[in-house]
């Protein structure tokens, strides 16, 4: 479907799935909007790892949403590294069909959201539009949707299967004083 404005590719559609799950059963009031918001420039987007942090500015409102991707484990690194030639430019829909029939999951998961709304909802409006810009960036470079979820950056250790993430929040009570004021 090249008609599509977001998630005309295989790779960008996977992604599209975050905005616009399957399981929803009521319309999303908010995707219009969000659609429109990412449509006319409205997200600035910073890539870093496997971090998406976006900047969105709406008349004297500004807000900061932050999205951090569960990185692919190394048995899932090694065997999309199998099915897609190392030498490989662009990928193609095609890739991503070789790619699931090999039996990988490349669909993205959510591993944490934060934004700096007052929503304070996890399916916010800043949400939605970061994803759908981040879905136009991979429409673009399809490699994006790889490298967002850990595909290209320092490999994990061979024996270590369980990505690791950073908590989002430290309990007070895990703190020593002793050591911290040190």
């Amino acid at each position: 479907m090249a008609d599509n404005e977001f998630g005309y590719t295989a790779w960008g559609k996977d992604w599209l799935r975050l905005a616009e799950p399957l399981t929803l059963t009521k319309p999303e009031p908010l995707l219009p909007r969000a659609r429109s918001i990412a449509r006319n420039n409205g997200v600035r987007v910073e890539i870093e790892g496997t971090v998406v942090r976006s900047h969105i500015h709406r008349g004297s409102e500004a807000s900061v949403t932050h999205l951090e991707l569960t990185p692919f484990p190394r048995a899932t690194i090694d065997a999309i590294a199998a099915v897609i030639p190392s030498d490989t430019l662009t990928l193609s829909d095609d890739q991503h069909a070789a790619v699931l029939a090999a039996g990988i999951t490349v669909t993205p998961i959510l591993a944490a959201t934060d934004c700096s709304c007052r929503a304070r909802n996890a399916r916010c409006l800043h949400m939605l539009a970061t994803c759908y810009a981040v879905v136009r960036l991979i429409d673009e470079t399809p490699w994006l949707a790889l490298d967002l979820q850990g595909y290209r950056l320092n490999p994990p250790e061979a024996d270590e299967d369980v990505p690791t993430s950073i908590p989002h929040w430290t309990p007070l009570d895990a703190l020593d004083p002793a050591v911290y004021f040190a």
